[in-house]
């Protein structure tokens, strides 16, 4: 009979859920470091200081959101859901707009197009399937690292270490590809080939068919 009692009371314990460690302290220390930081980072340069606060703002939405581009291009393969597939396709949509309108009002001052129109080649295609065999291992992409990082997750330390040495390693042999590949690879500014009407309606409707098409992908695994 003591030897039930005593497993009674030994699943009771497992049972019971863990009570939450208070938090707030140390949510109110960190808010009075950043901002000290931020205050101490003005007085050097007023841009380091709005570029600390992004920062920080940038890492707490990458957290609460639990954005990835890595999940966006795995989660509907591995689990069925599309959520942040979705919320990919619209942040490339906004920010599609955005860079139109800058664009458009470059051109119509006489500036030209801002920004670096890239060569496209087989060597975009070499480091997407790189960068995607990786990030899928390694469970994240540079934001996504990051994130966990900053949660404490140590393959996420592992992770962003050979990050540095994969980008200094790809930094030493740029020339050679550089002079190799890029360089005799075709720029495509769409707009300049099809013209601004032409080439935002492709645009949007492939931005489009591709959130309607995960939508239904993810309506139908969740039906199975």
């Amino acid at each position: 009979m003591t030897v039930e009692i005593q497993q009674a009371r030994e699943t009771a314990v497992r049972r019971t859920p863990k009570k939450r460690k208070n938090q707030l302290p140390i949510a109110i220390i960190v808010l009075i470091l950043v901002i000290v930081l931020a205050v101490v980072f003005g007085q050097i340069s007023s841009g380091l200081a709005v570029a600390w606060i992004f920062g920080v703002a940038f890492g707490v939405v990458l957290q609460k959101s639990r954005f990835c581009f890595t999940a966006a291009f795995r989660d509907p393969i591995l689990t069925g859901g599309t959520s942040l597939s979705k919320a990919v396709l619209t942040a490339i949509s906004i920010a599609l707009a955005g860079f139109a309108v800058i664009q458009l009002f470059a051109l119509q001052s006489g500036k030209g197009v801002p920004g670096a129109v890239n060569p496209v080649g087989i060597h975009v295609a070499i480091g997407a399937t790189m960068f995607g065999i990786g990030a899928v291992i390694s469970g994240g992409c540079a934001s996504g690292t990051l994130m966990r990082f900053g949660e404490g997750f140590m393959m996420q330390w592992l992770s962003l270490a050979f990050f540095v040495v994969g980008s200094l390693w790809g930094a030493h042999d740029f020339g050679w590809w550089q002079q190799a590949v890029i360089s005799a690879s075709p720029k495509i500014h769409l707009p300049s080939l099809l013209g601004w009407p032409a080439a935002l309606i492709l645009q949007f409707a492939v931005l489009g068919g591709l959130f309607f098409l995960a939508d239904w992908w993810g309506k139908k695994r969740n039906q199975a």
